[in-house]
């Protein structure tokens, strides 16, 4: 024991747990009448927003939920799910959010895989999530939101109630003054997040209260958060807790402008008259901007953050959004990192580039966040780092407190994503002298073509310099000379038309001709609920192709 170890203990007055809980505590204090949440008409302030997360907490204790239990939710961006972001973990509970696009047999699973205790079902859901409770073993509590708000416009119609409770008269039966529960330790689970199940069931991913309380710290200092910003939610807060967002406007006491659907006319509106001042989206949100009809935008005088975690946007939609108001930023993270765990630190000189040499810049993920510990592009058979010379590839691997927990009762996946004591990605790159990394393909993703290497994403890069492509996703298909041959999906511009001929002639103008889609398709592509290509998806349309 050395001297500064003895006597030297911790004890309540020198160490507490970290928890993003305290965040709202010390926002209802400090800022108690401060604007908390905007939703439609509805305006709720700090102290309010506070009181109500409480008397979740409280109306979830007295329903028997305790620590360690699962609370499931399936809501759309409204007040309900920034208040069970708090409420739900007040009660040491785990807050599950299930993706509002996903059909009943796979959220049927996540309820019994996660053995929930308690359901909260925005009534929009309500069809599917009553053929999952009928599939599903476990048998919740089951409680209905009626979003007061819900628009005269709506594109889809409330459904049935399907619980027992109302979600008003479930949360009115809790105490304001409800004594909440700090984590025992800041390792204790916040939250549970479930992968896509491209291949077999999908994995939980377990986040822990340290994690989402660093991350949250570390969201207001990448995306530039001064006091007071205004965030719109263009991001589904199912999706990594909305990169843990819902927890990190607390900080600076800013205001969350919620958005049940992503409608380019309602966006305009928020942006212009509550003065937005971030959002976050893939980039189907920014298409969703720019292509807008005149009669849907509306003008705005100050500049917009938008955070992108998608692949880098090319440089005319850059453009494009720079002159619209929007500075782009460019993030890069997992589920298994809590979302957006690496930043493209953009360098003043680097505005001094043109052509490619700045596009080069811009297509790089970037560096770690201030609260990863490590990041790094690492050979997966030898486990050394790459050369940081721009060319080798790798695996990206992190190490650090956003770093999930693990797969929930998935011992064998999560000993292989932390085999050698870092997280495995998935995710193939380089390492650029400067430190920067920047991706390459997805492993899966890579086209392997007469025993080339062809990156999709290099590909894509090519088709979206085509000024009619709106979006693009590149596949491999399977060719008995090759192996494998490249495929282009592509969806057009509205009022814009290309041939294929075109189209193909255009990338071998870019790359060589061996990685040049050999076939384009026009079509709509399937997407996530977040706006990001379903590659997998399109391997499997790929396999019916002549």
């Amino acid at each position: 024991m050395g001297i500064y170890d003895e006597n030297l203990g911790r004890n309540a007055a020198n160490h507490q747990p970290l928890t993003p809980i305290t965040y709202l505590e010390r926002a209802a204090a400090v800022f108690p009448d401060r604007t908390a949440i905007v939703h439609g008409a509805l305006r709720v302030s700090y102290a309010e927003f506070y009181a109500r997360s409480r008397m979740l907490a409280s109306a979830l204790v007295k329903a028997g939920i305790g620590k360690g239990d699962t609370v499931s939710v399936m809501l759309s961006n409204t007040p309900s799910m920034l208040e069970a972001h708090f409420g739900v973990p007040m009660t040491g509970a785990v807050l599950h959010s299930i993706n509002t696009r996903l059909d009943a047999a796979i959220i049927a699973f996540q309820l019994d895989h996660s053995e929930s205790r308690l359901v909260i079902i925005d009534r929009e859901f309500a069809g599917v999530m009553k053929e999952a409770l009928a599939l599903a073993s476990v048998k919740p509590l089951v409680i209905d939101y009626d979003d007061p708000e819900y628009p005269a416009d709506a594109p889809y119609p409330k459904q049935e109630r399907i619980g027992t409770r109302d979600y008003a008269d479930f949360v009115a039966d809790g105490d304001p003054e409800h004594q909440w529960r700090m984590p025992d330790d800041e390792w204790d689970a916040i939250s549970l997040n479930y992968t896509s199940g491209t291949t077999g069931n999908p994995k939980g991913v377990v986040y822990h209260h340290r994690g989402a309380a660093l991350l949250a710290y570390t969201n207001t200092i990448h995306s530039g958060m001064a006091r007071y910003p205004v965030y719109l939610w263009t991001l589904p807060m199912f999706h990594c807790n909305g990169w843990c967002f819902p927890w990190t406007l607390a900080i600076q006491a800013g205001t969350h402008v919620c958005l049940r659907w992503v409608r380019a006319k309602y966006m305009y509106e928020a942006i212009a008259t509550e003065k937005v001042t971030h959002l976050c989206g893939a980039p189907i949100v920014m298409s969703t901007l720019l292509n807008a009809p005149d009669a849907d935008k509306k003008p705005f005088d100050h500049v917009v953050t938008f955070n992108t975690a998608a692949a880098p946007p090319p440089e005319a939609v850059l453009a494009a959004m720079q002159a619209a108001g929007f500075n782009v930023v460019h993030l890069y993270g997992l589920t298994e990192t809590y979302g957006p765990a690496v930043v493209n630190e953009w360098k003043e000189e680097w505005d001094l580039l043109e052509g490619p040499a700045r596009a080069s810049r811009k297509a790089r993920q970037g560096v770690r966040y201030c609260s990863l510990e490590e990041l790094a592009v690492i050979d997966p058979e030898t486990m050394q780092k790459v050369p940081a010379d721009g060319q080798t590839m790798g695996e990206v691997m992190f190490r650090g407190n956003n770093v999930m927990k693990g797969y929930l009762k998935n011992k064998a996946a999560t000993d292989e994503a932390f085999f050698g004591g870092w997280f495995h990605s998935g995710d193939l790159g380089v390492m650029h002298a400067d430190g920067y990394i920047q991706l390459k393909d997805r492993s899966k993703d890579v086209i392997i073509s007469g025993g080339e290497n062809i990156s999709s994403i290099e590909v894509e890069d090519a088709l979206y310099k085509h000024p009619a492509v709106a979006a693009c996703g590149v596949v491999g298909k399977a060719d008995e000379k090759w192996g494998e041959t490249p495929v282009a999906y592509v969806e057009l511009k509205p009022g814009r038309t290309a041939t294929e001929a075109e189209i193909i002639a255009h990338c071998r103008g870019l790359l060589a001709r061996y990685k040049c889609p050999k076939q384009v398709i026009f079509e709509e592509i399937p997407k996530t609920s977040t706006g990001k290509i379903q590659k997998f998806k399109l391997r499997d349309m790929a396999k019916s192709l002549a």
